[in-house]
């Protein structure tokens, strides 16, 4: 399998998955997609059924990584991806709620959130890559709360690897930040960002697109602009939709979205074959998403901080990805959406793209209030204690699929002890953390502040890489 960019510009360029990997970002901003999506018959989707989640993983991401990695060598990572640090066996369980309403549970990895499945993996493949390569990496991240804490502890600790974590300051919840900050490793670096996540993840960007820094310290990125983020989480699709009947009857999925990675995620899974009938966008008051959607018009608003803090977005970098997908894979025109975009705050979908977006997609927008009596409403209806994130996507599940008879699949991003204030201020109950993390709130915590300033953080990057 090769790659190419949304961006177009280096479509003659065809990179593998390791070179997408350590790249990250392409040089001409865009994002890698691969070249073309490989496509799995319903035979084969029949088969996954019974077999263990790393296996599932093995079948369906090998087309994606053939030419860079072997099958053997895969399943090796898949196996030590998703072994004893994922605390249910199943992995990504699935809980019926009601007569076709479900729950997928992607909080059983080490940090409590769905951002473990791809991280853990993506750690293991920079040490088989950077081996290869005989090279040490840098990573710049941006966070706005949950793949900080995976992505440190994916990469803490390893010698061929640093990483630059950019949280915003005072806009996670506690519980996320000290994940990251008690993290006291010489490759760890915790920085807080006087701004909005949106400011963290301009901060990134305008990082890669310096090639020669980019260059220099071999930048590469944790975010889901890194294809194997993305490629990582198309699994949990095929194993949920599997075990409720798929392919033989379609699912639809609902899935509390900021970025634009893990729903999309869920479209590649459809391009694969996956009989999905609805995938739909649960957004909060930071809606740039449902907007889209209703009028056609992809417009940036200011960040408002909400009761579900990772989804407080409104640059949402994968829908370049569906952009590409939308234009028929014209990288030219995307480019001059995306520089519309910076130069003006917006661009506009063409009618016969719109179509196209609303055929596979919906999405809702869920207020804070909606969102403080949805996890209440479902402690008392299902004893299910759920975070806000989730929440969102049980309000947009009931708006946009009340007449669904499709198995209805709403994705579980985060452990509620990760929010504990606003579900205990919600329910009256509060979610006590796994016992591997009972200390956290006890732990020594080591992390900067720094201005929204991108010349100075990468001048410190420059400095602590020479000083290794």
């Amino acid at each position: 399998m090769k790659y190419i960019s949304t961006r177009g510009q280096e479509s003659d360029d065809r990179l593998s998955f390791e070179d997408v990997t350590l790249a990250g970002l392409a040089r001409d901003g865009g994002l890698y997609v691969p070249e073309y999506w490989p496509i799995l018959e319903a035979d084969d989707i029949a088969n996954l059924a019974g077999l263990s989640y790393a296996e599932v993983a093995v079948k369906v991401l090998y087309p994606f990584v053939e030419g860079s990695l072997s099958e053997s060598e895969l399943r090796t990572v898949a196996e030590e991806t998703y072994g004893p640090q994922f605390a249910h066996a199943a992995v990504a369980p699935v809980k019926q709620l009601s007569h076709n309403e479900y729950l997928l549970e992607l909080f059983h990895g080490p940090t409590l959130a769905f951002k473990d499945f791809a991280l853990q993996m993506l750690g293991r493949l920079f040490d088989i890559f950077t081996a290869r390569q005989n090279r040490e990496i840098c990573i710049l991240g941006a966070t706005s709360g949950d793949t900080g804490s995976a992505a440190i502890e994916a990469t803490r600790g390893r010698d061929t690897v640093s990483i630059f974590m950019l949280h915003p300051e005072g806009r996670v919840s506690e519980v996320q930040r000290r994940q990251m900050t008690t993290v006291i490793e010489p490759n760890v670096i915790n920085l807080a960002v006087k701004g909005t996540f949106d400011d963290c993840q301009a901060l990134v960007k305008e990082s890669f697109n310096d090639l020669t820094f980019r260059d220099n310290i071999n930048l590469t990125a944790v975010n889901s602009i890194n294809w194997a983020r993305v490629m990582a989480q198309v699994v949990y699709y095929f194993t949920t939709a599997v075990s409720l009947g798929a392919p033989h009857r379609k699912v639809s999925f609902v899935v509390p979205t900021g970025n634009f990675g893990d729903i999309f995620a869920g479209f590649v899974a459809h391009k694969m074959g996956l009989p999905i009938e609805k995938l739909i966008i649960a957004t909060n008051s930071n809606d740039i998403l449902a907007k889209t959607l209703q009028t056609g018009r992809y417009a940036k608003g200011q960040v408002k901080p909400t009761l579900s803090p990772s989804m407080d977005i409104q640059v949402s970098s994968n829908f370049e990805r569906l952009l590409f997908e939308l234009t028929g894979r014209k990288g030219k025109d995307v480019a001059e959406r995306l520089t519309q975009f910076s130069d003006l705050g917006y661009f506009d979908l063409e009618d016969s793209e719109l179509e196209a977006f609303r055929e596979l997609f919906d999405a809702r927008q869920i207020t804070d209030e909606e969102t403080s009596d949805l996890m209440k409403e479902m402690l008392c209806e299902t004893g299910e204690l759920i975070d806000p994130h989730t929440a969102v996507g049980v309000g947009a599940s009931r708006v946009c699929l009340q007449d669904s008879n499709a198995p209805i699949v709403i994705l579980a991003t985060a452990h509620p002890a990760k929010f504990g204030d606003a579900v205990e201020n919600a329910t009256g109950t509060d979610p006590e953390l796994p016992a591997k993390m009972a200390d956290l709130m006890d732990r020594d915590e080591g992390y900067g502040v720094i201005e929204n300033n991108g010349p100075a953080l990468r001048e410190m990057m420059q400095k602590f890489r020479e000083s290794k």
